[in-house]
């Protein structure tokens, strides 16, 4: 009997709290072409408050592609001309893609949501 082993994504689940005019995106599974919707949507300049100020904790985040990079660039792009974008508790394997791209040299980079928001 042959065993077939599928890959099965962990599903991104994203929730958003709003406390003293920051947006905290709480994102857990994994951020890629085919799960990357929810995110794209929670951080719709529309649904954010003026000035946007949004941290992304990325605690529970597992896995990261270029899909995922993409997101966080143009939320960026789109939030810093009046506010701006944090990312907050990458684990090890997604900082090191986030360095490899060079996307914490853009995009403020902290160890703990606290950090974030505390900065």
């Amino acid at each position: 009997m042959e065993t077939e082993n599928v890959y099965q994504p962990e599903p991104l689940t994203v929730t958003s709290t709003t406390a003293d005019g920051t947006t905290v995106v709480a994102v857990s599974g994994e951020i890629d072409h085919n799960s990357a919707g929810p995110l794209i949507q929670a951080l719709d300049l529309g649904e954010l408050g003026s000035p946007p100020r949004v941290v992304i904790d990325m605690r529970d985040v597992t896995f990261m592609d270029s899909s995922g990079i993409n997101v966080l660039l143009t939320a960026h792009r789109d939030l810093t001309p009046a506010g701006w974008l944090r990312l907050a508790g990458a684990q090890n394997s997604v900082m090191r893609t986030l360095e490899l791209v060079g996307v914490d040299s853009v995009i403020p980079c902290y160890p703990s949501l606290t950090d974030a928001l505390t900065a």
